[in-house]
């Protein structure tokens, strides 16, 4: 169908509106509406302008970075292959788009720097395979509660629980069926171990299609919230004493042939050379990585091996305390299981920063740690892996210093991410917050 015939389609069916979108370097959604005329008879073949300045704002909007240039225009270019009319609001088509400034490729678009990790294995043969897996909790508004949103069901004993009990509003069925008919691939969804935190899974898929749809997911997810009067947060720790949330990738090569490249029967426990290679890279550049994969202050508080959250760069056989986990299945569904971002991490800088990892083991041919076994913390210390950075100050720095990653992620984009972040550290660091006051105020 070409983009004229879709767009017709989609006048038919009562769209009025086309919802042109790109990720941030946070991984936040931005875009612009526009009637859907203006999008066939202009946006498409033009683009669209947006200010540099949304590249290098932090989390509050504050520009912190990017004077230099006067805040020159980026253009963003709509995908026509990726509209899709939304459940939810039938007059938006939404679809996504690549930026592009002074006729180049954007150095600062996420999504930019994941289809150069995907035509990096594409010169060898391979082509990345994908599978998200968010975390999130529902809040709804509360007049006492700190920050003013507390849980939407307050029950320790709902994990892996289904039905009106768990979810009286029936919020996560509606959900799951409107991101169903939203096309983005999901195929199940549950009730997770905290109170009011749930999983949704999606298919795997080319890693940039799985990517793009997570990305959609989780503004979905937010949008879908909204519209019930609630807040959906995938922030990696919400709340003290409960659990937090993560976002689990599972990668996975697939070969010119479309075999699964990372299987060999006549391999160690089923497993390729590639395969190994792949994971000594990651465990190589697990510092680094630490500061893509989570990105906020906030993140490090949920990194806790009671919440079988890695601490250190290990990995092994469906084992879920490592850093690497490969599940059991093999054959068409050997994969490796990356377990270590938080839900806030961008999805397209996170998958990227991954494939380039796993791409710098294969290109030289490193061999990883023996695999872990059983609980990763009863055993000698020199056999957990080494310590990963525990603060976000720690993984930027690391960040900073792994040049292999700086480089395949780009110097632009890794730059103004330092940039970002540290000003955010920065702000963390001189703000006076609700434990400071308990701890201190009335004893000293």
């Amino acid at each position: 169908m070409t983009e004229s015939e879709r767009l017709a389609a989609l006048e038919r069916d009562g769209v009025r509106i086309v919802r042109v979108t790109y990720p941030d370097l946070h991984g936040v959604l931005r875009g612009k509406d526009v009637p859907i005329g203006f999008f066939g008879s202009n946006a498409s073949s033009h683009g669209l302008g947006f200010c540099k300045a949304i590249s290098t704002v932090d989390l509050q909007h504050n520009v912190v970075a990017g004077f230099e240039h006067g805040f020159r225009d980026i253009h963003v270019w709509p995908l026509p292959d990726t509209l899709v009319q939304l459940p939810w609001a039938p007059e938006v088509a939404w679809c996504l788009a690549d930026q592009t400034a002074d006729g180049e490729p954007y150095g600062a678009d996420p999504r930019a720097v994941l289809k150069r990790a995907m035509a990096a294995f594409a010169e060898l043969g391979l082509e990345p395979v994908m599978g998200p897996e968010l975390e999130f909790y529902l809040l709804e508004p509360s007049a006492t509660a700190s920050g003013g949103w507390t849980r939407y069901v307050e029950n320790p004993t709902h994990v892996y629980t289904v039905g009106d009990h768990a979810d009286p509003r029936g919020i996560l069925d509606r959900m799951l069926l409107q991101l169903l008919d939203a096309e983005l691939g999901v195929i199940g969804a549950a009730h997770e171990y905290g109170m009011s935190q749930w999983e949704i899974n999606l298919a795997h898929s080319n890693a940039l299609d799985a990517a793009d749809r997570a990305f959609r997911f989780k503004a979905a997810v937010k949008d879908l919230a909204t519209r019930d009067g609630m807040l959906a947060t995938f922030m990696g720790k919400p709340f003290n004493g409960d659990a937090g949330s993560g976002f689990h990738l599972h990668l996975s090569l697939c070969a010119e042939d479309g075999a699964n490249a990372f299987t060999d029967t006549a391999g160690d426990e089923g497993c390729a050379e590639l395969l190994r290679h792949f994971i000594a890279g990651v465990i190589a550049h697990a510092p680094g990585l630490m500061a893509i994969l989570n990105p906020t202050v906030n993140a490090y508080r949920r990194i806790d091996p009671h919440e079988l959250v890695p601490t250190r760069a290990c990995w092994g056989y469906d084992n879920r305390f490592g850093l690497v986990r490969v599940p059991p299945e093999r054959g068409a569904a050997t994969r490796v299981e990356m377990r270590l971002a938080d839900g806030a991490a961008n999805p397209y800088l996170a998958t990227a920063a991954l494939l380039f990892a796993g791409l710098d083991g294969i290109q030289q041919k490193l061999t990883p740690p023996a695999a872990v076994a059983g609980l990763v913390y009863e055993l000698p210390e020199e056999d957990q892996g080494d310590p990963i950075p525990l603060s976000l100050d720690a993984a930027l720095d690391a960040l900073e210093a792994d040049a292999p990653l700086r480089e395949a992620m780009g110097s632009a984009l890794v730059d103004t991410f330092l940039t970002i972040k540290r000003y955010e550290l920065e702000r963390y660091h001189h703000h006076v917050s609700e434990w400071d006051i308990a701890e201190y105020a009335h004893h000293l």
